[in-house]
């Protein structure tokens, strides 16, 4: 039997070795994996063939690792800016866990439901007491990002088929709201700083990293107005809301507190709602979380969460009377399940809009950009009766 060149056996094995030049001038020598000279020599032929292509052609598929698609998931995100780094970290840390050392082409579906279930299982902390496992949230957060890591892999040449990756069923959303007094009493147990920032949420239904990265040049005290920057929201839609006579008086006041910070310490404070204590005093707030759970606790109110004030908020502006038109199309499609949550019946997006009360008349205005202004008006009608007026 005539041999071609590139194939050859050690003289301790049977196994057929290949040996190729790639497209960029690199001598690869890879193993074949078979005793069949036929099969080494379709498998060669089919490596030099996409040579001649031009094709990039890589190392067997089985010896690519997680870890090397964990990069290249990472750089992906750094590159097209499409995700919070920090919220896609945290999603690979759990997955690090389970996968790192494990071969990209033995992730398969039975494998997925184990790193499911062992997520589910408790845990023992370090100081003995049980941990309980993840939520099927939670899970399916991480499941996504690691069909986005094999996605990528195998648009990259580097997997050879896609695993399917089922997800979990999920509890049914939230629905909970927060009324007026509840969150009076509430925000009675929350710092200062805090106290005016869950101010802001209740009263715009803005989400919590929105409010809490707020830096001061987007308060505008003179005008009244707070202005959230394109591209720092969830759909890149900069907002600007004008603001209550409460959220004036509050506002004006954080904002001497922290000239007061710059003063005593010597430097420069850019956040609008920093850290007014020790150890991080001046610093941006990361996680309020557990702040937030002992207010909550302390005012009798265990169990509500902070994204409950986006759904009371929504749902004071329904309560109000106030029609949220949209002016494009996708605004439509952008919060569907908040609204039903909240039994909206009018067409249209939840559009951030102040509804304040001020001599028992509703009034207000909201900005959206790119986009039209919708301009809202004290109604001749009280508050009470929920009647807003769209102007052209």
């Amino acid at each position: 039997m005539a041999k071609i060149q590139g194939l050859y056996q050690r003289p301790d094995s049977h196994v057929w070795w290949m040996s190729y030049t790639t497209v960029d001038g690199r001598r690869v020598r890879e193993s074949a994996k078979t005793t069949d000279y036929d099969t080494a020599k379709r498998i060669l032929d089919d490596k030099r063939g996409k040579i001649a292509r031009g094709e990039v052609v890589l190392p067997r598929l089985d010896k690519i690792m997680y870890d090397e698609a964990r990069v290249d998931l990472r750089t992906h995100y750094e590159t097209h800016k499409t995700r919070d780094l920090d919220e896609a970290d945290a999603r690979l840390t759990h997955l690090d866990a389970f996968f790192t050392g494990r071969r990209l082409a033995t992730i398969t579906p039975d494998v997925v439901t184990a790193y499911a279930r062992a997520r589910q299982m408790p845990t023992k902390r370090d100081d003995g007491t049980e941990k309980p496992g993840a939520a099927n949230g939670t899970i399916n957060r991480e499941l996504a990002t690691l069909s986005k890591m094999l996605r990528l892999a195998y648009e990259h040449g580097k997997l050879q088929r896609l695993p399917v990756v089922k997800k979990l069923r999920e509890a049914d959303p939230r629905a909970g709201f927060v009324t007026r007094d509840q969150f009076t009493s509430i925000r009675r147990h929350l710092p200062e700083e805090l106290q005016v920032a869950m101010t802001v949420a209740y009263t715009f239904g803005w989400r919590k990293r929105e409010v809490l990265d707020l830096g001061r040049r987007q308060y505008d005290a003179k005008a009244g107005v707070l202005r959230l920057d394109p591209g720092a929201t969830k759909n890149r839609d900069g907002r600007v809301v004008h603001l209550t006579t409460e959220l004036r008086a509050m506002l004006a006041s954080q904002v001497q507190r922290i000239g007061e910070l710059e003063k005593k310490h010597e430097r420069v404070i850019p956040w609008l709602f920093p850290h007014l204590e020790a150890p991080h005093i001046g610093e941006r707030i990361a996680d309020p979380r557990k702040v937030w759970e002992a207010a909550c606790k302390a005012a009798g109110q265990p169990g509500l969460l902070m994204h409950d004030l986006r759904r009371s908020a929504v749902r004071n502006m329904e309560q109000a009377g106030g029609r949220h038109e949209a002016d494009r199309a996708q605004d439509r499609e952008r919060l569907p399940s908040l609204r039903d949550r909240v039994g909206r019946r009018s067409e249209g997006c939840c559009r951030e809009a102040r509804c304040g009360q001020r001599d028992g008349r509703c009034h207000g205005r909201s900005v959206n950009w790119p986009g039209s202004v919708t301009f809202w008006s004290r109604s001749t009608a009280p508050a009470s009766e929920g009647v807003l007026q769209l102007l052209d």
